[in-house]
């Protein structure tokens, strides 16, 4: 008998759970139901051994023989003549279809291919791969590349089934082979020819293959013999020994229908010989078996007719193999007991011995226990009842859902023991154990289960019980509790309290925009959480986006939703007004002065208004810059932009009142209207009150002359709409618009003039390029009408005229690609200008086109001439380092003088030599002003033109000329000027665009250079003045600001002056704006506290820490001892007790630092009341258990209140003569990690191995 050893300290619960991870949800623990001895609960690490002796198979020698591998990639090549080629163009071999077949073939397959082109003009084709591959490549590069023929070749219409061969695999393999296409007629088609498409090789190949199989068909013979069904298992023999007995004997294949199958046709097929054979041998045994045979019919049980068929009928096998006798069983589905037995009549007694025997051989059994108990007797991963089949293997044990019993079936005694087995875990659980059913709403189904199952895992932990709730699809209310009596209870009670809160909660839907749902909820949900932290018990729900609703619903306490709904409205009433939107049409060419460099405008823009500005891409011919926001921060950051505009040009801005109601119609379809006066007026902005605003302001902005023009257009065109209203439309050919708008828009403005009607040409993006439509009274609409037509009319009319032009002005027409000539055409309506060849010694000119616009380009044509003839070069000398600054960003600022004087402007090359000349003259990048300047070759400038037209562009070049200006500023300011890194000198001259110049420190000058064009030298010079006079403000604040008084406070008291985290010490910094410097660690006196600032500030911070350092003397310190090994106890995680017990007293505790001289001193400083109530501590003054931690607590918790049984295991080593169980509490049976215990010289866990 083995004795049983038991380890009682409670801690080993903790152990046994960390072995083995096993929830106690009410079913039969293991060390009650079964003790596993010492070798099951501690299985041994397996011994070292040979590799060949641990996995039991044989080593291979290196000298046995190894069988060829072969090679899983082919090469084929083949050849297609020239005549069956499909593509036979030759002029670019690779590059046509046979490539592009090729390469998709190769995709398809995987094969490799690669083609060559014989002399004879033939392809050569190669083709490498997989096997598999490579036949489906060359099929189809012969049914694509080669020429396809067709043929028929007959066979009989039975022999068609072996050529397909099984599912078709044969047809497969044969089509394959000779890169063929072989249709076969269906079985109903009468017709025996099978047609085959390929190349004749492949054709040939193909037939001669068919021809094979259906010569081999014509070889054979096929038999069927009817005959009784009862007597083909004695054809058969048991276990269909006799039948393959017979096949082998004569060759012949013999077919017998299954039993199940109701045929009596055995089919025989083979060689002619064979088969004869073969049904001769089968005839004589069925005659001889129909002579001797006789029957007895039996009344078996239908539950027993399994067992005398047995598994896959083999035990009807084994009785016809022993007797002689077959047994014929009803059908399954038939209610029929009677069971015939057929054989000599001497061997059926033994059979129906046999039938019996196995009949009774097995035994079901039904066992009652309750539905709600299964899955316990089962256990956890069916450990239970798995303990019982691995003991009885042959008994079938099956448990069906929502029934009372448990059905047992297999050999009799097997049956019995596991019968006797199981009810024993029925009798002990049904003592242990309770249920009990709750009638729950569903719709608090899965609040009780909590996300992620919190709430129902954690009373399923905390009661050592089962809770199944039924699934949502089963419509069930019940919910069913199950396990220990008492937490059955529990847990019950607990469901029922939490139902009853979920019935007095409230459900509130709020109505939020679904765009606003993700801003709520944050990235990663941490927005949303916080919300969820601050209301704890709301359950807040947003709709799934899929969903397109608006309705966020909130759930929980009464008092609680509504502060959630409040808060949560708050933060939607504040994301509503930050969503405000402004659009801002500025001109597109300042943009780039509106972001600034690097950005840094349109960042302090954002940052200042806190808003989002977004403006057009640099390719979008777009000029609104979006602001969103709040209304007051967007409309201050639109103001800020408007301003930066009209800082950089001559913009005005002014407000005309028209009815709301004619708003829409002054627009025009599309924004015509409008856009016609924006574009007649030099591009000014427009801006109509949004749709339903109620306002009749309507805004121009622009430059000054063109607002006022804009201004008087707008109020005529309002006042042609409220007296009368008409519109036409005209059709005309694109190239005409320019011709119809003349010049400036000069020969529209005689006929707008003329009639007093508006005409509106099409934009670049309208779709209907030829419309032009006229607005106005009727009667000018009209007359406008009509003369545009007249000039239309007029157009589509072509003539030829010619003119004298003197040749030494072509050059000036066709150069640069003909961009004179491609303007002519243009602006005339399309006319078509043509000079002579060059070198040709001819001044005709040919124009073509309609009369009005010949006679115009002819005109104009020769304005062109009399500038060209009158035209004079003067020379201007500017120095070559001012050149670049002269002609601007990308030469912006000479493309403007060159149109609007009309002249032409040419530098000189740039001379490197004299540029290094200049630069021995230069200070800090400029040349000092007193440099005498001397005109060189590389200084000239030419400009070309008309006389008067050339003195006004000189004046403006010699306006972009940098002037030098100085400015007083003392040396002491010039290091705040040029700024950290050069930045404030740098942004001075990006915003007055001059560049300015800082003498060298050494020099200790007090002047500062300016060089740019005159008018910001002069804004520079203000700039730069106002700087100084903030320096020099600054200057006399840090003086009166240097203030310092020293204090002198006892040590002690400083941790509680800066307080905790620096709260206390930053509060008096903020209140008083003074700096407070504590003495270092280092310092000799460790009692100055340092305080500076303005005297006023500095005096009262003073005040405010004498006034602290007053309360603090007021306070006592007593000390306390305690052990030391208790202090991380009462601190806490992260300090969370001792800070709460703190605050409960209103004392502050101080622990020794480690190392301390007097470890377990712990000081206590407050007020008097406060540190005497020092009862508190006593709690944690008791040292930590080993295994319970302080007082008991963090061990298991053991509701019995009696000792626990432990963990209990048979044949443990400790149990054999002379040795004893190990001691729990000894530190050298279970020493603690890190400390050293001498060793025992025996132990009770056996001798040590190493």
């Amino acid at each position: 008998m083995s004795s049983v050893a038991v380890l009682t300290p409670e801690s080993f619960a903790e152990h046994r759970s960390g072995l083995k991870d096993q929830e106690i949800t009410g079913c039969v623990p293991e060390d009650e139901a079964y003790i596993p001895t010492y070798l099951e609960a501690f299985p041994p690490l397996p011994e070292k051994g040979a590799p060949g002796e641990r996995t039991g198979e044989p080593v291979l020698a290196w000298g046995s023989k190894i069988r060829p591998i072969k090679a899983s990639v082919i090469t084929q090549v083949f050849h297609v003549p020239l005549e069956e080629r499909r593509y036979k163009d030759n002029s670019q071999f690779g590059e046509g279809e046979e490539a592009k077949v090729c390469l998709d073939i190769m995709q398809r397959t995987g094969a490799h291919i690669e083609l060559s082109l014989a002399k004879d003009q033939g392809l050569s084709i190669m083709v490498t791969g997989k096997l598999d591959s490579v036949m489906k490549a060359r099929k189809e590069i012969v049914a694509r590349l080669q020429t396809q023929a067709s043929a028929t070749v007959a066979i009989p219409k039975e022999h068609h089934r072996f050529v397909i061969g099984k599912n078709g695999e044969k047809l497969q393999e044969l089509e394959l082979k000779t890169a063929t296409k072989i249709a076969i007629p269906r079985p109903d088609d009468p017709s025996a020819n099978i047609r085959i498409t390929g190349t004749k090789e492949g054709i040939e190949k193909a037939r001669h293959e068919i021809l094979l199989i259906s010569a081999e068909q014509d070889k054979r013979a096929v038999e069927r013999l009817s005959l009784e069904k009862a007597f083909h298992p004695f054809i058969a023999g048991a276990h269909n020994r006799l039948v393959q007995e017979l096949s082998q004997e004569t060759g012949a294949r013999i077919s017998i229908p299954p039993p199940s199958l109701p045929k009596d046709e055995i089919v025989i097929t083979g060689e002619k010989e064979a088969v004869a054979l073969a049904v001769s041998r089968i005839r004589t045994i069925y005659d001889d078996k129909k002579r001797k045979t006789t029957t007895i019919s039996v009344e078996v049980k239908k539950s027993q007719h399994k067992y005398i068929i047995g598994p896959k009928g083999n035990t009807l096998q084994e009785i016809l193999e022993a007797t002689g006798v077959s047994v014929e069983m009803p059908p399954l589905d038939s209610s029929s007991e009677t069971i015939i037995l057929r054989g000599e009549p001497d061997k059926l007694g033994p059979a129906l011995t046999q039938v019996y025997a196995k009949a009774k051989s097995v035994m079901v059994v039904e066992v009652s226990a309750p539905a709600w108990l299964h899955r316990f007797i089962i256990g956890k991963k069916g450990q239970n009842i798995g303990r019982i089949t691995q003991q009885l293997p042959r008994v079938h044990i099956e448990f069906t859902d929502g029934e009372e019993r448990i059905s047992l079936e297999g050999p009799t005694e097997e049956v019995e023991q596991a019968q006797a087995q199981i009810q024993e875990i029925i009798k002990d659980l049904l003592v242990r154990m309770d249920y009990t059913e709750v009638i729950i709403d569903q719709r608090f189904h899965r609040h009780l289960i909590g996300k992620n199952g919190a709430n129902i895992n954690r009373i399923k932990e905390q009661y050592k019980v089962s809770v199944r709730i039924p699934q949502d699809s089963e419509r069930s209310s019940l919910v069913r509790i199950e396990g220990d009596p008492k937490g059955v209870q529990l847990a019950r009670k607990e469901l029922i309290e939490m139902v009853q809160r979920m019935e007095n909660e409230r459900t509130k839907d709020l109505i939020v925009e679904q765009k606003f749902h993700r801003t709520i909820i944050g990235q990663k949900g941490e927005k949303i959480k916080e919300v969820r932290d601050k209301f704890p018990e709301v359950i807040i729900n947003f709709p799934d986006p899929s969903q397109k609703s608006d309705i966020v619903q909130l759930r929980g306490p009464k008092n609680e939703v509504e502060k959630c709904a409040k808060f949560l409205q708050k933060i939607i009433a504040d994301l509503i007004e930050n969503s405000f939107s402004l659009s801002v049409p500025i001109f597109k060419q300042f943009h780039k002065n509106i972001i600034g460099k690097g950005g840094a405008n349109i960042k302090k823009i954002r940052e200042e208004t806190n808003t989002k500005i977004d403006l057009p891409t640099e390719n979008s011919n777009s000029e609104m810059i979006i602001i969103t926001g709040k209304k007051s921060n967007c409309e201050a950051a639109r103001d800020r932009i408007l301003a930066i505009q009209r800082e950089l040009a001559n913009i005005k801005e002014t407000e005309v009142t028209i009815p709301a109601r004619l708003h829409n119609s002054l627009i025009g379809s599309k924004g015509c209207l409008v856009r016609s006066i924006m574009e007649d007026c030099g591009g000014v902005h427009i801006h109509f009150p949004s749709e339903g605003s109620g306002s009749d302001k309507v805004t121009i902005r622009g430059p000054a002359g063109e607002v006022e023009k804009a201004k008087k257009q707008l109020l005529q065109l309002a006042e042609e709409k409220q007296v009368n209203n008409f519109t036409a439309e005209l059709q005309a050919k694109p190239e005409y618009h320019k011709f119809l708008i003349g010049r400036g828009g000069a020969n529209i403005r005689r006929v707008r003039d003329r009639t007093g009607a508006r005409i509106i040409f099409p934009s670049p993006d309208d779709t209907e390029q030829e419309l032009i439509t006229i607005v106005g009274k009727e009667e000018a609409v009209r007359q406008a009408q009509k003369e545009l037509e007249s000039l239309v009319k007029n157009l589509d009319d072509v003539v030829e005229d010619s003119m004298e032009v003197d040749v030494r002005h072509h050059r000036h027409f066709v150069c640069r690609r003909g961009q004179v000539l491609r303007e002519l055409a243009e602006e005339y309506g399309g006319v078509a200008v043509s000079f002579p060849r060059t070198g040709a010694n001819s001044q005709k000119v040919t124009l073509k086109g309609a009369k009005d616009c010949v006679e115009a380009a002819k005109k104009r044509i020769q304005e062109i001439i009399e500038d060209l003839e009158s035209q004079v070069s003067v020379e201007v000398a500017i120095p070559q380092r001012y050149h670049r600054a002269i002609m601007g960003p990308k030469g912006c600022r000479i493309q403007h003088i060159t149109r609007e004087h009309e002249v032409q402007i040419k530098f000189p090359e740039r001379d490197d030599s004299a540029a290094g000349q200049e630069a021995s003259l230069q200070e800090n990048g400029e040349v000092s002003p007193e440099a005498e300047f001397f005109p060189r070759k590389c200084d000239i400038i030419t400009i070309s033109g008309r006389a008067e037209k050339c003195e006004l562009a000189k004046a403006a070049l010699l306006a972009l000329v940098p002037i030098t200006e100085d400015v007083e500023v003392s040396y002491e300011l010039h290091r705040y000027i040029i700024g950290q890194k050069g930045s404030g000198i740098r942004k001075m001259m990006e915003e007055y665009e001059v560049n300015i110049w800082v003498p060298q420190p050494e020099k200790q000058l007090d002047v500062i250079k300016v060089t740019g064009l005159a008018a910001n030298v002069e804004r520079a010079k203000q700039g730069l003045l106002e700087r100084v006079k903030e320096l020099q403000a600054e200057q006399e604040d840090r003086a009166l600001r240097s203030f310092k008084v020293t204090m002198s406070v006892d040590p002690k008291f400083h941790p509680k002056i800066i307080g905790r985290k620096g709260a206390v010490i930053s509060q008096i910094r903020k209140d008083h704006d003074v700096s407070i410097q504590f003495p270092d660690k280092g310092d000799e006196q460790q009692d100055l506290i340092v305080i500076s600032g303005y005297e006023r500030n500095v005096e009262e911070a003073r005040q405010a820490i004498q006034q602290l350092v007053a309360e603090l003397q007021e306070m006592v310190s007593q000390d306390v001892h305690l052990d030391p090994r208790t202090h991380a106890r009462i601190i806490g995680a992260r300090g969370k007790a001792i800070r709460k017990l703190m605050e409960e007293f209103k004392v502050d505790i101080r622990f020794p630092q480690p190392g301390s001289d007097e470890p377990d001193k712990v000081t206590v400083m407050g007020h008097m009341l406060s540190v005497t109530e020092t009862e508190t501590l006593a709690a944690y003054m008791k040292p930590p258990s080993r295994y319970g931690g302080a007082g008991g607590a963090g061990g298991l918790d053991d509701s019995s209140g009696g000792p626990a049984k432990g963990f209990v295991v048979r044949d443990a080593p400790w149990n054999a003569a002379g040795n004893k169980a190990p001691d729990m509490s000894s530190a050298e049976d279970f020493p603690t990690f890190g400390t050293g215990v001498a060793p025992k010289q025996t132990s009770a866990w056996g001798p040590k191995k190493f």
